[in-house]
């Protein structure tokens, strides 16, 4: 799975000068954007601005805040007021193109900071973050000029799958996206009034990490693909591919909850995937779920499994939904049941389910 936020964001940044282009002879300071409270001109500041925001949090690797700084946008006087609407348009583009440079050349397992909703993002949250302000106020600038405006449709898609994981897919990704961010409607979905995006959710552990899986990875996971992520020799093993299969199908249902999907256990001395876990869907009324792992053969014998396990556990357990993890584990499957054993689960029963499994419980 190619990493393309840098393509994305150049395309996104070139449909948006296109429509700025059109009406670059017309008043922006006295036409709104949209439903916004901006005018068009301080909408396509924003854009700017965003966009080097964004590549001044991976550039700078910030873990605590923003980084305390602004773009300012000179005209011949006295700073906006007076800007060229030729010469905003070409900041635009600029701080896309530093934008876009700063994505290539930030390493995939670098995370800054974002506030929402865990504090921190990595280099394909912040594309998508980009792309969505890039896609959303080029609409509301175009619905303020009253122009046609609608990206090609892989560019909404890209962002509804990894930072609107908690949107179930709609008849289009633009009119879902709109819809998302309060800015249409959707036949059969009350309107949004209030809204965030959702970024991947990353449990640390000692030697490990645990990255949440978005939508975009796990469909290329479920499809053979890596998923973005570096794997050790022979992974990933199939159980994560299953996984990743089973979370694509309740994304498409409309049943997925990000931080009950799918986690990708890396390692970190070296960056590289070496399993997977997660859980099998949301806790029920009882607040019981079900969790699942495997690891690559070539990472086993380190005790990584046991790590992971153990951490995402004491993570779930620790939330105030859920009071109960549940496992299966095959009789013959001596190292599964080691591994479950020493991350404190307790058997409870020898013949569960019709394939009668060893099944494991852990309490809060």
């Amino acid at each position: 799975m190619r990493f393309m936020g840098g393509e994305r964001v150049e395309e996104a940044v070139a449909g948006c000068a296109d429509v700025l282009r059109a009406v670059v002879d017309r008043d922006w300071e006295q036409v709104g954007a949209g439903r916004l409270e901006w005018s068009c001109q301080k909408t396509a500041a924003h854009i700017a601005s965003d966009l080097l925001a964004y590549a001044g949090q991976l550039a700078g690797r910030a873990q605590d805040a923003y980084v305390p700084f602004e773009i300012t946008l000179d005209g011949t006087e006295d700073g906006l007021d007076r800007a060229d609407n030729a010469g905003v348009v070409q900041v635009v583009e600029t701080t896309g193109a530093l934008f876009a440079a700063t994505l290539r050349t930030t390493p995939r397992e670098v995370r800054a900071f974002h506030p929402f909703p865990f504090r921190s993002a990595d280099r394909a949250g912040f594309a998508a973050m980009g792309i969505a302000e890039v896609l959303l106020h080029t609409h509301d600038i175009a619905e303020g000029m009253d122009l046609p405006y609608e990206p090609p449709a892989h560019l909404p898609e890209y962002v509804l799958t990894r930072i609107f994981p908690h949107v179930p897919p709609g008849p289009d990704h633009w009119r879902t996206l709109l819809w998302a961010t309060g800015r249409g409607e959707l036949p059969g979905r009350a309107p949004v009034t209030a809204w965030r995006w959702n970024n991947n959710l990353v449990v640390p552990a000692d030697r490990v990490g645990l990255q949440g899986v978005t939508p975009a990875a796990a469909a290329d996971l479920s499809a053979g693909g890596d998923g973005g992520f570096e794997w050790v020799g022979d992974g990933p093993y199939e159980g994560t591919r299953e996984a990743a299969g089973m979370m694509v199908k309740a994304y498409e249902a409309g049943v997925h909850r990000p931080e009950f999907g799918l986690f990708v256990v890396v390692r970190h001395e070296d960056g590289r995937a070496v399993g997977g876990l997660g859980f099998h869907g949301a806790p029920d009324e009882d607040g019981r779920t079900e969790i699942g792992y495997d690891l690559a053969e070539a990472a086993r014998g380190n005790g990584y499994a046991t790590e992971a396990l153990r951490t995402l556990a004491e993570w779930a357990l620790a939330r105030d939904d859920v009071t109960t993890l549940f496992a299966t584990i095959e009789h013959d499957n001596s190292p599964s049941q080691a591994v479950i054993s020493r991350a404190g689960f307790v058997q409870v029963s020898e013949d569960y389910g019709d394939e009668g499994l060893l099944a494991y419980e852990l309490r809060g």
